[in-house]
């Protein structure tokens, strides 16, 4: 008996196996009679393997812990050192300007009265809040506006001229010294001739009539004035010596010659960081139009003249939202100023 199954077992198994192989055998051709099943097969052979590419998308920029200033450099606190201190004083100049440079300033008296870090939020460091983040990266560079190779320092001294409507510190200052140190700080981990995606401002979409500033009026009453006042004129702090909501016109705001009397500045500014107690670049308050808008209502308002005959000697590298003539196109002030842009950028870039 044991013989027979070890007979009989093996020709169970060579049964069913030949079963399996018919079976198979029919539903194959059954398939190749299919033409869609020979194109897909087809296709699937084709097919290369897939090779990951290697990301080249950039980290998102995040500034150094300004906590962590007094960290180690060769073994002792940095706080200790020449350049720990300048560090810690430029952010304090950064932050607090009008206490050491304003009208009432400890130092000098040389400024309007607004902070730095009233255009550039929390002390340069914040993303797409006209940061600082690219400027150890980038400078000296040439800039078309002055038509010169600039430093740090002569980028500094235009923003107090033009942003704080105030004259120059001198370069070899304590002062001086000291913001340079905090914004080279600021971007320390940048690598050289690198610009972060989050550096500087990031113009809203484009709009296809011209920013309306009667729009705008409504936009800043409605979003604007509970910070910086029904008239615009801003809100002191406590200490009556620097502003919490600067002035957005008139004699204590920023001149004609800043780059935020530019539209495109003005408007990505405020889309990206207005109402600056609610809005973020990843959750604006504004729509584009209303940013437009509002932008276009604010700098229709008045404020203090500059002297900007020098600026742009070759005017055909003039930004196409530079408010002031002469220009290479035969676009009016008024279209450069509040669009709509579109016209202006092509005749530009043909003529490129």
């Amino acid at each position: 008996m044991l013989q027979d199954d070890h007979i009989i077992k093996p020709a169970r198994y060579a049964m069913i196996c030949a079963w399996v192989v018919l079976i198979m055998g029919a539903g194959l051709a059954l398939l190749a009679s299919n033409p869609s099943f020979i194109f897909a097969l087809k296709n699937f052979l084709a097919q290369k393997p897939s090779v990951k590419k290697p990301t080249t998308e950039k980290s998102f920029w995040v500034p150094p812990d300004s906590t962590l200033i007094p960290e180690t450099e060769e073994g002792k606190l940095i706080l200790e050192t020449e350049e720990g201190k300048l560090i810690l004083y430029g952010r304090e100049l950064v932050s607090h300007t009008s206490i050491y440079l304003g009208p009432k300033g400890k130092v000098k008296a040389i400024s309007n009265g607004m902070n730095c870090q009233n255009c550039h939020l929390k002390a340069g460091t914040l993303p797409f809040g006209n940061n600082y983040s690219a400027v150890a990266s980038t400078y000296p560079k040439f800039r078309h506006r002055s038509g010169t190779v600039e430093s740090i320092e002569k980028r500094v001294n235009d923003c107090i001229e033009r942003s704080l409507n105030g004259r120059e510190l001198p370069n070899d200052s304590k002062e001086m010294r000291a913001i340079v140190s905090y914004i080279k700080w600021v971007g320390k981990d940048v690598p050289k001739k690198t610009t972060p995606r989050e550096a500087g401002i990031q113009t809203p979409s484009y709009i296809d009539r011209p920013a309306d500033s009667v729009k705008g009026k409504i936009v800043y009453q409605n979003r604007c004035s509970r910070c910086h006042g029904q008239d615009g004129k801003g809100m002191m702090n406590a200490n009556g010596m620097e502003w919490k909501y600067p002035p957005l016109h008139g004699e204590n705001s920023f001149n004609i010659g800043a780059g935020l009397f530019r539209l495109t500045r003005f408007a990505g500014y405020v889309k990206a960081n207005m109402p600056n107690d609610i809005a973020t670049y990843e959750k604006p308050v504004l729509s584009d139009e209303e940013a437009w808008d509002v932008g276009a209502y604010v700098l229709s308002l008045p404020r203090p003249e500059k002297d900007i005959s020098k600026d742009w000697p070759d005017i055909s590298k003039k930004p196409f939202d530079h408010p002031f003539g002469p220009y290479v196109d035969s676009f009016s002030e008024v279209q450069h100023k509040y669009g709509p842009f579109a016209s202006i950028q092509a005749v530009q870039k043909k003529g490129k």
